[in-house]
């Protein structure tokens, strides 16, 4: 379980041409800060029973209804009671990491095949704030709204049209300046 540090940060900042603060407030509000769930050392997931619904045949458990990320103990039940059933499906179903891409995203970010993202995610934070950077390139409003700190804009394209429930953009605005104090 390998955290991310500043330096990580710095890197990934340098290399996606964002600014520091840009990168933190983002891995903070998406993510909580925690890439691997600090009791099992297993990264942190969503299982997505609506997607698995749409990729694989497969009638819904009823531990799937259990799920919710705040709890990972419950998370990884409902997935391995998908993956037991279609482990593509399952992975492809379900968000990762500090940053919680879908699996599904996979061929978009330059993998083969989503088990290689999924590898790719455990090895390290870092790994997982660059999969999400690389889903965020992958949108050229998405990427130029976080260049410009635009946080409406990147919470639009990151948590979908509904993200004013949540305040995405206002808690994307706030954790920006504090990390720019």
């Amino acid at each position: 379980m390998n955290k991310l540090t500043l330096e990580d940060k710095i890197a990934l900042a340098e290399e996606f041409q964002i600014t520091l603060a840009s990168l933190e407030a983002i891995i903070e509000v998406e993510s909580g800060g925690r890439g691997f769930d600090p009791t099992t050392g297993k990264i942190i997931i969503q299982f997505e029973p609506a997607w698995y619904k749409k990729k694989s045949p497969y009638t819904p458990s009823g531990k799937w209804s259990l799920n919710k990320v705040e709890n990972q103990k419950k998370e990884w039940e409902a997935f391995n009671d998908a993956f037991s059933k279609d482990a593509n499906a399952a992975m492809e179903s379900t968000s990762v990491g500090l940053m919680q891409v879908m699996g599904f995203q996979y061929k978009l970010l330059g993998f083969k095949t989503v088990g290689a993202m999924w590898d790719f995610a455990k090895e390290s934070e870092k790994n997982q704030v660059k999969l999400g950077l690389l889903f965020i390139k992958s949108n050229k409003a998405l990427y130029n709204a976080l260049k410009k700190n635009d946080f409406a804009t990147v919470a639009y394209f990151y948590n979908g049209k509904n993200y004013k429930v949540n305040d995405y953009d206002t808690k994307l605005e706030n954790a920006y300046k504090k990390h720019l104090a």
